[in-house]
């Protein structure tokens, strides 16, 4: 690669490495596995190997990822808490065990005793006194825990390894961190808060039973956990520790690490329970293997396992990196694959009403998990791997992440394996299943179905739809849940004994409701238009519908052809109108609203002949002092006039207030007639 592409690269994989670093450390929400973030990092650090020229402090490689929470105390870590070099093959661990080999014999003096000589006739052999320590590296949240005179003082995220968050109420909620030690001595140790393989199981179950979203892995539900500012949350969730390093004794004196662990465990901590010695590094790559063979078993996660030299004065003299130890690295197990059969493909319609095609398999156990189902993304992700009812097919879990097909094992097919096809009828309400051009997901875009009303319910009652006050969140979904009501047209249908049933001494909230509810029936058409949920159909959309078609009827008639001549409308906006008007869906939901009694026509045009601003676009910009935004636009408006977002040469007239920016300086540049707030009131008098 050219030095000008590898520039060009190694930009790309700073943006990527940190969004996702970031979506992972802080967000807890990752949307990548840890395999594939891996295998980004081993990019970008060869590429910087290679061009030393183009490290910058920005880079990933430079510093440990994560920052801060908002809302937690910050705490400067006394020792840093270092992150590891990750390797992914056994040749980076010879090169490994040869750097220390070569640095601790170049260092190491005679007399330290470290060293040994052996005669071999004529010649002198070196034999160092080296020991590595494999542990498994658990898959959680890097914690840090201090104690003074024995008692559990402050606790810590790592965060960015120099400074963390003080999170000591949420660790005294997990029960394997003592809260008192059996000696009294002052101490700062690290270790990894976890969630084990079956409590994450449950934990998820339970979330699956009350409909709520599913934590995509344990590591992240263990983080997101931590890291609540309500500990009564924390409290709540199966949390567990294993310590794996003192990071500073006052008082004691270790003088490896294995000692260090066992005397962890003798004062009462809970030390991670795999810490294997070993003498040569192919004792190490044995242990390693095992470790692999056997993680199935282990009732907790990992996605690695650690190497470190043991003796502590040993580690003094490697020293660290940056952000790294010379003394220790992390080998990262490949991606855990599985065969299983491809029993069918099912469908889930979510609440926009996108419709996600899902694998149902063969049971198979990945990575510690029995996996029977996934997702399978959409349409082109289904037919890019050519997948088959039928077919043998290839699952992988990295890093206990959601398990997703990774491929097909097209060499098995009996030939009886049918070509896939996507649905064009909802499964859940039978509507129309439509895919627009330039998307991915393929939506149903039936107004009743079942599995869109929630979000469908919230939009048609919010401020600027039908504007009904007293139907948030919590109300739509209990009023859901209790069978009241199915869809928008049941919100008319609602009494007031049914509302006030609702809330402790709920009738004042009902009485309430109920008139919000009868005086949005006068609602200006264009509000019940936009209250629908068409999709890409807004606020302004909906006005010039109202405008142009005045009832119901002419707009549920109209055709593509009267549609697309709108200005502004566009193909793909007609095309979604049509189509949503053609449901017969559509046409029940009317015929309710007619039946209630609500507005469902444009005021008459004799109420409002006066068309000054008629052919006129305005940009608004700054802030005015008599008006807000929506005010003014809504005067332009009912004068007939256009208002728009960017500035062109189309636009009539700039309205400028305070503080106007980049608007204001391209109308100058275009010759736009720029107009003040006074000047404005002059023309709407």
């Amino acid at each position: 690669m050219n030095k000008k592409d590898a520039r060009k690269r190694i930009e790309e994989l700073k943006k990527i490495t940190n969004y996702h670093a970031k979506k992972y450390y802080d967000e807890d929400s990752p949307e990548i596995s840890d395999f594939e973030y891996d295998m980004l990092m081993l990019e970008l650090r060869n590429l910087e190997k290679e061009f030393p020229e183009f490290i910058t402090s920005d880079s990933l490689t430079q510093h440990v990822g994560g920052t801060v929470k908002e809302g937690f105390e910050k705490v400067e870590h006394e020792v840093p808490l270092q992150s590891l070099q990750d390797i992914f093959d056994f040749e980076e661990l010879y090169s490994f065990d040869e750097r220390v080999r070569k640095a601790l014999e170049r260092e190491t003096e005679l007399e330290d005793g470290q060293i040994e000589f052996f005669e071999d006739e004529n010649k002198k052999e070196k034999k160092l006194d080296l020991k590595y320590i494999v542990e498994t590296k658990i898959d959680g949240l890097s914690v840090s825990l201090e104690y003074k005179k024995g008692v559990f003082v402050r606790g810590a995220t790592r965060g960015n390894g120099l400074v963390g968050e003080d999170i000591t109420e949420n660790l005294k909620t997990i029960k394997n961190i003592p809260k008192k030690l059996k000696e009294p001595i002052d101490i700062t140790v690290r270790g990894e808060v976890f969630i084990g393989k079956k409590e994450f199981d449950e934990m998820n179950e339970e979330r699956e039973a009350n409909e709520e979203p599913l934590f995509a892995n344990a590591r992240n539900a263990a983080a997101g956990s931590l890291r609540q500012l309500d500990s009564t949350i924390t409290a709540s969730r199966p949390l567990d520790i294993f310590i794996f390093n003192v990071q500073k004794s006052e008082s004691i004196n270790f003088t490896s690490h294995i000692e260090s662990l066992k005397y962890l465990e003798k004062i009462g901590f809970n030390v991670n329970p795999v810490k294997i010695e070993c003498e040569t590094v192919e004792d190490v790559i044995k242990e390693i293997e095992k470790i692999g063979e056997n993680r199935e078993d282990l009732s907790f996660g990992i996605d690695g396992a650690v190497i470190k030299v043991d003796n502590l004065e040993q580690r003094e003299i490697l020293g660290t990196n940056y952000k790294t130890p010379k003394w220790a690295i992390a080998y990262k197990y490949p991606p855990e694959q599985k065969e299983t059969i491809l029993k069918e493909i099912a469908f889930q319609v979510g609440r926009t009403g996108a419709i996600t095609p899902m694998a149902i398999l063969e049971p198979v156990k990945v990575a510690g998990s029995t996996i029977s189902k996934t997702t399978l993304h959409n349409e082109d992700f289904i037919k890019e791997k050519d997948l088959r009812v039928g077919d043998t097919v290839v699952i992988q879990k990295a890093g206990d992440v959601i398990p997703e097909v990774v491929g097909v094992k097209k060499e098995k097919r009996t030939g009886n394996e049918p070509e896939f096809k996507m649905i064009t009828k909802c499964p859940v309400c039978g509507a129309d299943a439509i895919r627009e051009e330039g998307e991915a997901a393929v939506r149903c875009i039936g107004i009743e179905c079942p599995a869109k009303q929630y979000r469908n319910i919230l939009h048609f009652v919010s401020r600027e739809a039908m504007n009904i006050k007293g139907l948030g969140d919590s109300i739509v979904e209990e009023l859901l849940n209790r069978n009241l009501i199915s869809n928008i047209a049941d919100l008319y249908k609602l009494k007031l004994e049914d509302i006030a049933s609702l809330k402790k001494n709920g009738k004042k909230f009902a009485q309430n409701l109920i008139d919000s509810l009868n005086e949005s029936k006068n609602n200006e058409f264009y509000r019940l238009i936009n209250g629908l949920g068409i999709r890409h159909i807004g606020v302004k959309a909906a006005k010039q519908l109202a405008k142009k078609y005045k009832t119901i009827d002419n707009l549920a008639g109209a055709s593509y052809e009267s549609l697309v001549e709108i200005d502004d409308m566009g193909e793909i906006m007609a095309q979604s109108v049509y189509e949503f008007f053609s449901q017969e869906q559509t046409k029940d939901l009317i015929q309710k609203f007619k039946d209630s009694g609500i507005n469902m026509e444009e005021a008459s045009s004799a109420d409002n002949t006066d068309n000054r601003f008629e052919g006129m676009i305005f940009v608004l910009t700054g802030g005015l002092e008599n008006y807000s935004r929506k005010q003014a636009e809504d005067i332009i408006e009912s004068f007939g006039g256009k208002t728009s977002s960017s500035v062109s040469k189309k636009t009539s007239y700039v309205l400028a207030g305070e503080d106007s920016g980049s608007k204001l300086t391209k109308a100058q540049e275009l010759g736009v007639t720029v107009i003040s707030e006074e000047e404005f009131i002059n023309m709407i008098k």
